[in-house]
């Protein structure tokens, strides 16, 4: 056996070899976020057109075939030969990891993808890929293969417009899935329009035959008023901050009459979906401006905090940075230093020149923030009491809580089980070394529309903070946490899934790290045991009850429909929802945080149309009906 290291043990991956194999390290994952990201790349440069003024219109198209097309109508990629590479400068871009015309700031003096790697990796990643740039009156062609050139770069016909279609399809051996989701494009599409303002973007999905149309001439104004249309609104109009010197800045923001924040923050277009100096600096000063003004007001001696300043805020902050520095090629986060401060400076300035024209608006917001503060003040006081008298910060754990033997929380579990009854088979089911059981009696309250000191004063909210052992709010402590599977178990019924909604809404407005560190999971208990010939079949629901019924005939057949999980005994119990070597768990993730948020506005929300609607519109694809 030799262990030699020489020369020849170096492997050297030529072209785009290193992004097939190693896809994550470029696009993050290969599951439904990653096929979606490389769609991104090439959306970026349509939009970067756009940004510099050339571009007007976009068009998106989801083919029959599950191919995407993106059509722009900018400059277009340049199709001459590249003076030292000796090949057209649109094969550089479509084949080699580092070619753009991003890092010069001749082209682009501000870009999301600075990264150089951007449509090249979605090149490496396809089946095949086929782009046509169209400028100097020609329509030019190229086909790929896996990121490899399969034809050369010719003419295909005439043309007076200008701009650079590109029709990809994801690669099958790369990708858990290839097929897109409409409505998760569709809302990147309206959020791009949002960001720029007066540009067109037209997305059709062939397969259903549907075709939205985005365009915005308000930009992020609209941007916020969208996402308050479900709210009652403190003041009518949004307010709106910009100023375009080096770093380019508009901020709009308005307060709604709820308790959850709703901030979304873009550098160069990108949603900085972890925030960053922008972000840090937009929340600094406005606490700073609104406590200078009560002060200078005298109309409180409370101080208030970002906290306070943030409850009930809808703030949509892009920045356009000619060298923004992302964390991550998936760039969820803005670090440049710098832009903390203007952005701060900005703020504070427009802001208070605002709040001095605008003295009505002014006291609204300040007033909102001091009752936030007041009831801040109060949830410490309640939880002081309530770790005082309960075992949410003690040490001891719940009474009601039945745990497991297993300290290593990435062995363990907890199942939340609704009711007694349940939790009583449950802990007969169990395997006691590595699964805790919590009962919660009835539904807990509804989160959306409480502040922080009335959560503190439910009994089952408590009892399951203290089991998990993370904290809560802003107190959260992901580190804490004493179980890595958190499985919410409920009926199969109305009742069931209304609970089940209802700690969602705790978990993704109160605890979102137990989400985003994939920790929290849904049980899939059965509605029917089907029994025939002395076999048993569990199952979900009555569409697969009623292919199950085609399959083994009804003669002789014996239905029986659970009520609840306490009509089950141990064993069913055990094989059907506990066991992991047969059980389903649905693991809960938030792929878009503005749908997620929109979803739990109409749901668990204060205003009831929007709810009315929401129901009236998806009553025809509900597959169980509770009656």
């Amino acid at each position: 056996m030799t262990n030699e290291y020489k020369a020849e043990s170096i492997t050297v991956l030529k072209g785009l070899e290193a992004v097939r194999k190693r896809p994550a390290m470029f696009i993050g994952d290969t599951s439904f976020r990653g096929l979606h990201h490389i769609f991104q790349e090439v959306v970026d440069n349509s939009i970067d057109e756009a940004m510099t003024g050339y571009c007007k219109k976009i068009e998106i198209k989801l083919n029959n075939d599950g191919s995407i097309t993106v059509k722009d109508d900018g400059r277009g990629i340049p199709v001459d030969i590249h003076p030292e590479e000796k090949r057209p400068a649109v094969e550089l871009v479509m084949t080699v990891l580092h070619a753009g015309g991003k890092f010069d700031h001749k082209t682009y003096q501000v870009s999301g993808g600075l990264h150089g790697v951007g449509v090249s990796v979605t090149n490496a990643l396809s089946e095949w890929l086929e782009v046509r740039v169209s400028r100097d009156g020609n329509i030019y062609k190229q086909r790929y293969e896996k990121g490899i050139k399969v034809s050369e770069l010719e003419i295909v016909g005439k043309s007076e417009k200008t701009g650079t279609e590109i029709t990809f399809m994801p690669d099958k051996l790369i990708f858990e899935s290839v097929e897109f989701d409409f409505e998760v494009i569709s809302k990147r599409a309206m959020e791009l329009a949002f960001l720029n303002a007066g540009l067109e973007i037209v997305i059709e999905n062939e397969k259903i035959n549907d075709k939205k149309t985005f365009k915005y001439e308000g930009g992020i104004i609209e941007f916020v008023k969208y996402l308050n249309r479900n709210k009652e609104l403190l003041f009518q109009d949004p307010i709106y901050i910009s100023k375009e010197n080096d770093i380019q800045l508009h901020v709009s923001l308005q307060y709604n009459n709820g308790y959850q924040p709703l901030i979304h923050s873009f550098c160069n277009n990108i949603n900085t979906v972890e925030g960053g100096v922008h972000e840090i600096g937009f929340l600094t000063s406005l606490t700073r401006t609104i406590n200078d003004y009560i002060k200078k007001n005298k109309i409180s001696e409370i101080k208030i905090t970002g906290e306070d300043v943030r409850e009930g805020l809808t703030a949509v902050v892009s920045v356009k940075v000619p060298e923004p520095q992302f964390e991550g090629q998936t760039k969820t986060k803005l670090g440049n230093s710098e832009v903390k401060g203007i952005v701060g400076s900005i703020v504070h300035q427009k802001l208070n020149s605002f709040f001095e024209q605008n003295p009505d608006i002014a006291k609204r917001i300040c007033s909102k923030a001091i009752g936030s503060a007041t009831a801040r003040e109060a949830a410490r006081k309640a939880r002081e009491l309530t770790r005082r008298k309960t075992a949410m910060d003690s040490g001891l754990l719940p009474g009601k809580l039945a745990d497991c033997q297993e300290r290593d929380p990435s062995k363990a579990e907890i199942f939340i089980v609704e009711g007694d009854s349940a939790a009583g088979t449950g802990i007969s089911a169990r395997e006691r070394k590595f699964q805790a059981i919590l009962p919660l009696r009835g539904k807990i309250l509804n989160v959306e529309k409480a502040r922080m000191d009335k959560i503190l004063k439910s009994n089952e909210i408590v009892s399951l903070i203290g089991a998990l052992g993370c904290r809560i709010g802003d107190e959260f402590d992901i580190s804490r946490l004493r179980y890595h599977k958190v499985i919410i178990l409920t009926d199969a019924d109305s009742d069931g899934n209304h609970i089940s909604t209802l700690l969602l809404t705790l978990f993704y407005r109160y605890l979102s790290g137990v989400i985003e560190n994939g920790y929290l999971y849904l049980a899939q208990p059965p509605l029917y045991r089907v029994i025939k010939n002395k076999k048993s079949y569990y199952i979900r629901n009555d569409e697969k009850l009623e292919l199950l019924l085609k399959e083994i005939g009804r003669e002789n057949t014996t239905i029986l429909r659970f009520k609840g999980l306490g009509e089950m005994d141990s064993d069913e119990l055990r094989d059907t929802v506990m066991n992991p070597e047969f059980r389903i768990l649905k693991q809960v993730t938030v792929e878009d945080a503005v749908i997620a948020n929109e979803i739990f506005d109409v749901l668990m929300g204060e205003e009831v149309e929007p709810r009315r609607q929401f129901i009236s519109k998806y009553a025809k694809e509900v597959e169980n009906i509770d009656i």
